[in-house]
Formats: C-alpha cells, structure tokens, sequence
C-alpha cells in the first residue's frame, strides 16, 4: 500500500506564499515522476508541475515564474512553493506519483487534496 499526503494549504492574500508538501509512504520500491495537478470549482482537474526523479522539472505556463517544484528522493517529497499567488489559484492542490510498489507493481497514485484559497 502506498499513500501520499499533502500539507501546507491554506487561506493567503493575493500576493502571498505558500508551500505545498507532499509525503509518500508505504510499500514503495521506486518513485519516478511526482507532480502537483489542482481543480476549481466546476473545473476540470489541471497538472500545475511535474518533476522527474532526476530533478527535470516542468511547469504550466499559467503558473511559470511563480511556483517551483521540487523533491527529496531520500525523504520521499514532493514540494510546491508557490508565490505571487492571484485568486485564480484557488483551487484544491492534489499530489501525483508514479509508483512501483514493494509488489512490483508500477501505476500512479494520488493524495486527497489540500485546499489552497486566495483572497483578500
């Protein structure tokens, strides 16, 4: 079993920072890209930031010069700091990662959702 979960939302003023942790645990053999995807409401789900395990890293263009993925393999983290924040990225943030378990058994797993909301 693997789970990851996420920490860090919460309310901030348009401007403001914050940052999104994200923990894996469980059977977990290997981890391979992680990623950060949010949803608004009535929205589709939208990838925000993805990392490889070897540190490449993308961005969406909405959010490119204000949020910065990053990982620790050695402490199975995922990290999305997050600045300049506008009301349009109120949102529930979702961690992402591509999971080969202690079974041997590789598909992608997905954390509940931490609330990020921005407004005055």
């Amino acid at each position: 079993q693997v789970q990851l979960v996420e920490s860090g939302g919460g309310l901030v003023q348009p401007g403001g920072s914050l940052r999104l942790s994200c923990a894996a645990s469980g059977s977990i053999f290997r981890i391979y890209d992680m990623g950060w995807y949010r949803q608004a409401p009535g929205k589709q789900r939208e990838l925000v930031a993805t990392i490889t395990s070897g540190g490449n890293s993308n961005h969406a263009d909405s959010v490119k010069g204000r949020f910065t993925i990053s990982r620790d393999n050695a402490k199975k983290m995922v990290y999305l700091q997050m600045n300049s924040l506008k009301a349009a990225d109120t949102a529930v943030y979702y961690c992402n990662a591509d999971v080969t378990s202690s079974a041997l058994i590789r598909r992608a797993y997905w954390g509940q959702g931490t609330q990020v909301t921005v407004s005055s």
